[in-house]
């Protein structure tokens, strides 16, 4: 790729009040210091996991000696938090309001942003601001899973989550007629076409059921670019219209669909050809991260993947069912990220001007120059990458690098809101058995990308807000949630600029290299993406990007080269935490790995979501709630 086509993915000519060297980060310049210039949730090009903060923990993990026995200790601090996610953010939280807002706290990070998953992406355009999330995305069935210490903090920090249920629109797409489609590429089904009108029932739809603009299943399949009976046989399967177990005893089907791949049962029960089942490859993608060759059956039947409904099984109800029902609409205008906000603004109060509310929060402009004042009772410090914590008779020592140099502070306690798989690393100290549950945790990668389109009108065209694409690299394609909070609002004119979410899962360039994933379990695909993944320049990315978005929208009057004014590439080679996956889990053994893994070690507590086992927010919450209690 040309230099002139990278620079124009990044859009030098829209944004206002930045540099080069700003427009940059991430792929070649680095702003380490505090400067009020320094604002991450407004760079461009490659984000999320960059390669500097990677270099010093993956220099750990392969074996790297720091010498740091040498280095005094110039800080003292009650406690020091080892991450600045959700769960690191909130373990500050749950420590002022259990031991006083007099103590001392230390945050490091080895990103340059605070948040964890939950990124802030901000696009300052000419003539408005578009917000977005650059990674943790919307609460998850937040009546049916959240504790009353989850909602005790949402509460305390001002959100409200029936608020936010009525800040988002869920009737706009609808009412412009649009509805989700499927996108069959060229390359891999002989022609560029789009089929709207998808009636398939999707997990946590942020669309109510009766508004989906949904055409019947036969309507819908028939358009198909597939042969007769293909289309035949997916339409019988849409409807289900048989018991693909006929003849196993109930206590059989149960075992089956636990240990068996949903693209095994498609191709021994289903018996679809492959060309069939390519229509399926990519639909667990962002919702699981992993392909239908590995995850379960149970799983695709909970995700409301087709072919269960005469098996005979027990129905799914009570709390699952309310899990899997209840509406996707409980979304800030940047995500998760304005929880994050929330929680620094009320850790370090002068961050910004406005009051500790979602209203003022969404557009408040954050300096980052006050993350790490010496007066400030709790400090945040990015780009410092903890190598070492160790304990001490009445505390902890805790190692870091930041800008090449290594610096030790001491601290009474310490919390690890880090990746589980990392800790073992940090800890050399730990019982073997608890580094080994720790490495259990293998994390999936998922890329979240956000490009800037001048205009929507080609998605008008085609009658369609999201777009779902088999075996391309991104899977889902949409257009951003109607969500409008405070002064914030959310792009209505189709012919004024919007952003358009982008998932993919690094395993689909396995897939595109050929790369035989057969035999391998969750952990050693997650490990394939994830080195996939982290050799990818900004470059190959944004040309897959611009080709796929070509494909699916050219025959609307999409041109690439002219429509799209900025891209952000968030990069999360561990995204997902690991999930019990019953095609190589025992349940029993999951449990107690769980257990094991956030064992609290004299001095040292574990939080973070991989605690739990789950991505979500309100687990890397409950987790840091738990990890506070174990002081």
């Amino acid at each position: 790729m040309q230099r002139r086509d990278f620079l124009n993915g990044m859009a030098l000519s829209i944004v206002a009040g930045m540099s080069p060297l700003q427009l940059l980060y991430g792929n070649e310049a680095k702003i380490t210091d505090f400067t009020k210039e320094y604002y991450p949730p407004s760079l461009l090009g490659l984000r999320g996991s960059n390669n500097a903060s990677y270099q010093f923990a993956h220099m750990l993990r392969d074996g790297d000696k720091f010498d740091f026995s040498i280095i005094k200790p110039k800080e003292e601090y009650d406690l020091v938090i080892v991450g600045a996610g959700i769960s690191g953010l909130a373990a500050a939280f749950f420590y002022q309001e259990k031991f006083g807002k007099d103590k001392k706290i230390l945050i490091l990070d080895n990103h340059d942003d605070f948040g964890g998953h939950a990124r802030r992406n901000e696009f300052n355009l000419k003539d408005q601001t578009i917000l977005s999330y650059g990674g943790s995305e919307s609460f998850q069935s937040p009546k049916a899973l959240y504790s009353k210490e989850v909602l005790h903090l949402l509460n305390s920090l001002g959100i409200s989550i029936d608020k936010l249920a009525k800040d988002f629109d869920v009737n706009f797409y609808p009412d412009l007629k649009l509805s989700r489609g499927v996108y069959f590429s060229k390359s891999e089904f002989g022609v560029d076409k789009i089929v709207s009108g998808n009636p398939r029932k999707v997990i946590c739809d942020d669309i109510p059921t009766d508004k989906t603009n949904g055409k019947s299943v036969e309507e819908f399949i028939n358009e198909f670019p597939f042969n007769s009976k293909d289309k035949k046989d997916l339409i019988s399967l849409f409807k289900s219209e048989k018991d693909y177990l006929k003849g196993m005893s109930k206590k059989e089907k149960e075992k089956y669909i636990q240990k068996t791949s949903y693209k095994k049962f498609l191709e021994e029960k289903v018996k679809l050809s492959n060309e069939a089942i390519k229509f399926f490859e990519g639909m667990s993608d962002d919702f699981l991260a992993l392909g239908i060759d590995a995850i379960s059956c149970e799983d695709a039947r909970i995700s409301f993947l087709p072919g269960f409904d005469k098996l005979g099984l027990d129905p799914i109800e009570g709390e699952a069912l309310a899990e899997m029902e209840e509406p996707y609409i409980y979304h800030c205008a940047d995500g998760n990220a304005s929880v994050a906000r929330l929680l620094v603004k009320r850790l370090i109060p002068n961050i910004c001007k406005e009051n500790e509310n979602l209203d003022d929060i969404t557009l408040s402009h954050f300096d980052y120059s006050q993350l790490d004042l010496k007066q400030n009772k709790v400090k945040i410090r990015l780009n410092s990458t903890v190598i070492n914590a160790e304990n001490t008779k009445n505390g902890a020592l805790i190692t870091y690098v930041k800008q090449g140099k290594t610096y030790r502070v001491k601290s009474k306690k310490v919390v690890m809101a880090n990746y589980n798989s990392m800790i073992p690393y940090i800890i050399p100290t730990l019982p073997k058995e608890q580094k080994e549950a720790l490495s259990k945790n293998v994390k999936t990668s998922l890329l979240h990308t956000k490009v800037i389109i001048k205009n929507w009108e080609p998605f008008i065209k085609l009658g369609v807000h999201e777009i779902y694409s088999p075996r391309m690299p991104y899977a889902r394609t949409k257009l951003d949630y109607p969500v409008d909070i405070g002064n914030y609002h959310h792009p209505r004119d189709p012919k004024k600029p919007i952003c358009v979410h982008m998932v993919c899962s690094p395993l689909v360039f396995a897939n595109i290299q050929g790369i035989d994933l057969e035999g391998m379990d969750a952990r050693d695909r997650a490990r394939i993406g994830r080195n996939l993944l982290i050799t990818m320049s900004f470059e190959e990315h944004e040309k897959i990007i611009r080709d796929q978005l070509q494909g699916m929208l050219g025959s609307a009057g999409f041109d690439h080269q002219k429509d799209i004014e900025a891209i952000i590439v968030n990069r999360w080679g561990h995204c997902y935490s690991y999930t019990e996956n019953s095609l190589y889990d025992d349940p029993k053994e999951a449990e107690e790995t769980i257990k094991t893994a956030r064992k609290p070690f004299k001095n040292i507590v574990i939080a973070n979501s991989d605690s739990d086992w789950q991505a979500y927010m309100h687990a890397a919450i409950d987790q840091a709630y738990r990890a506070i209690s174990e002081l």
